[in-house]
C-alpha cells in the first residue's frame, strides 16, 4: 500500500497520531450526525491509500464520489488503533463502515461494534473470509510477507534464523503484535512455523538482539527499508508490492521455519458496517460498491492486492507478477477467532520473551 500499516482484550495501543485525512467534526456521530448528508466516513488499517493519490482508495473513493454524489472522509491507522476507537466512540458513533486485518475484525465483531450487512457480491466470497453472521467480508485478500533492502542485502534472508545474523543489528525491526495487523501476523507465522508458544517466543527472544524496536504501523517501515536505514522489515505483499513502484530498492520474501518451506498468513481486508452507523445507507451502498466487477478488477492493478471474490480473475503484468512472488509459498490460514481468543496471552508471552 503506497501509505503503508496495526488482540487485544487488555494490550493498550500506543498514543500515536493517526492520519486524519479528513476532518470528522461534520460527523456528530449516532447523536447528531445528519443522516441525510450525502457522505461516509471509514476509518481503515493503512495500505490502501497513497500519499501521492495513486493508491487503492484514493482511486475508488474517487469513483464511489463520481457515481453516487456521496464523499467519502477517511481515518487510517493500526487495526488495533481503529478497533479502539470504535471501541471509545461507541456512545457517539462517528464511522460508518470500517476495514481491518485479522483478528481486529474478530475482536470488533466481539466487542459488539459491526452491524450485520452481506454486500452484494459477498456470496462470491470464500467461506473462510467472510463472518457466517454476516458482520464483515474481506474486499481485499493479502498475505504476510518480509521486505529487504535489495541494495544492502542483494539475496534476502531464506530462514528465521538468518534474520538472527549479527549483520542485521539494529537494521532490522518488525511491527508490534497486538498493535499492527502485520506484525500480529509475524506472531501468528512463528507460532505456526516453529510448532508452538514456548518455541516462538525462545525464538523472539534471540531475534530482538537484532530488532531496532517497536513500531505501530508496518507502513511506516517501507520508506526505513528503501532508504537503507532498515535492511529487513515486515509487510504485506499488498502494500509493499504497490509501494515498490516508488521504492524501488525493495524486495519481498517468506522466511522458512524449521521444516524448510516458505510461508506465509493469509491476510484479507475485512469490511463491516458499523453499528449505529450515522449515514448506515451510504455505508452498505459503499460496501456493495467495494464487491463490484469493477472495484474487484482494480485491486491488483491499481492496489496491488488479490481479489475476494473467487470469480474475478485478474490478469495483466500486476497479477502475473502477484503470482510469481506466491510461488512455491505455503499459505496458512489461522483459526482467527481463537487467536482473537487466546491473542493477550501472546502478546503477554512476546512481551515478557522480548522485554517490550
Amino acid at each position: 500500500m503506497p501509505s503503508p500499516r496495526s488482540l487485544r482484550a487488555s494490550v493498550a495501543a500506543p498514543a500515536t497520531a493517526l492520519a486524519l485525512l479528513a476532518p470528522l467534526t461534520a460527523c456528530g456521530g449516532s447523536a447528531g450526525a445528519d443522516a441525510d448528508a450525502a457522505e461516509l466516513t471509514v476509518y481503515s488499517a493503512d495500505g490502501l491509500k497513497s500519499e501521492d493519490g495513486s493508491g487503492f482508495y484514493d482511486k475508488v473513493f474517487a469513483q464511489f464520489t463520481k457515481r453516487t454524489g456521496i464523499k467519502v472522509k477517511y481515518v487510517e491507522g493500526g487495526s488495533g488503533e481503529m478497533v479502539q476507537r470504535l471501541a471509545r466512540e461507541k456512545s457517539n458513533t462517528k464511522a460508518d463502515v470500517v476495514v481491518t486485518l485479522p483478528p481486529f475484525i474478530q475482536q470488533a465483531d466481539g466487542k459488539g461494534l459491526l452491524a450485520t450487512y452481506r454486500p452484494q457480491g459477498s456470496e462470491g466470497v470464500a467461506a473462510g473470509d467472510k463472518d457466517p453472521a454476516g458482520k464483515w467480508t474481506a474486499v481485499v485478500n493479502n498475505y504476510l510477507c518480509f521486505i529487504h533492502n535489495t541494495d544492502k542485502a542483494r539475496t534476502p534472508p531464506k530462514t528465521w534464523d538468518d534474520l538472527l545474523d549479527p549483520r542485521y543489528k539494529g537494521k532490522l525491526q518488525y511491527s508490534t503484535p497486538g498493535v499492527a495487523g502485520d506484525g500480529t501476523a509475524v506472531l501468528v507465522k512463528a507460532l505456526h512455523d516453529f510448532g508452538g508458544k514456548d518455541a516462538a517466543m525462545a525464538y523472539f527472544k534471540r531475534l530482538q538482539e537484532n530488532n531496532v524496536g517497536p513500531s505501530s504501523s508496518t507502513g511506516q517501515l517501507a520508506p526505513k527499508t528503501d532508504k537503507g536505514e532498515l535492511v529487513v522489515a515486515n509487510g504485506d505483499v499488498q502494500m509493499n508490492y504497490a509501494t515498490m513502484k516508488s521504492m524501488p530498492r525493495l524486495g519481498i520474501f517468506f522466511p522458512a521455519g524449521p521444516a524448510g518451506k516458505p510461508t506465509t498468513v493469509a491476510l484479507p481486508y475485512a469490511a463491516g458496517l458499523v453499528r449505529n452507523a450515522p449515514h448506515a445507507d451510504n455505508a452498505r451502498k459503499f460496501l456493495d460498491f467495494l464487491l463490484s466487477d469493477d472495484v474487484q478488477q482494480q485491486v491488483s492493478t491499481v492496489g496491488g492486492g488479490f481479489p475476494a471474490r473467487s470469480a474475478v480473475r485478474a490478469d495483466g503484468p500486476d497479477a502475473k507478477a502477484l503470482a510469481e512472488i506466491m510461488k512455491g509459498v505455503e499459505i496458512v490460514r489461522p483459526d482467527w477467532q481463537d487467536i482473537e481468543k487466546n491473542l493477550a496471552s501472546y502478546v503477554s508471552a512476546w512481551k515478557e520473551a522480548t522485554g517490550s
